[in-house]
């Protein structure tokens, strides 16, 4: 953890499964240096937890906005949370 840590929590909506959500949010996560996890949900939307550097964890936020090229995402709920310091980043 960097001495400022930040942790959002993320629910996508819209067409965010079967559509490599997941694993492109893991991918990034890793390259920005972001901790957490990505799941997909019952009602079909995505969950996310990103935890990090501030700059690093908005950065994520607005990529999940956008999601990968096959998805359309719809709204997306951004909830603040107490860092728990997470190590890497995995899809559940």
């Amino acid at each position: 953890m960097t001495t400022r840590t930040v942790r959002r929590r993320v629910i996508v909506h819209g067409l965010v499964q079967g559509v490599f959500y997941r694993d492109t949010t893991r991918r990034l996560a890793a390259e920005h240096g972001v901790s957490g996890w990505v799941t997909n949900r019952t009602d079909g939307s995505v969950e996310a937890v990103f935890e990090g550097a501030p700059n690093e964890v908005d950065r994520m936020i607005a990529w999940a906005r956008r999601g990968p090229r096959q998805a359309d995402v719809d709204s997306i709920e951004v909830y603040d949370e107490q860092p728990e310091g997470l190590a890497g980043f995995a899809v559940r």
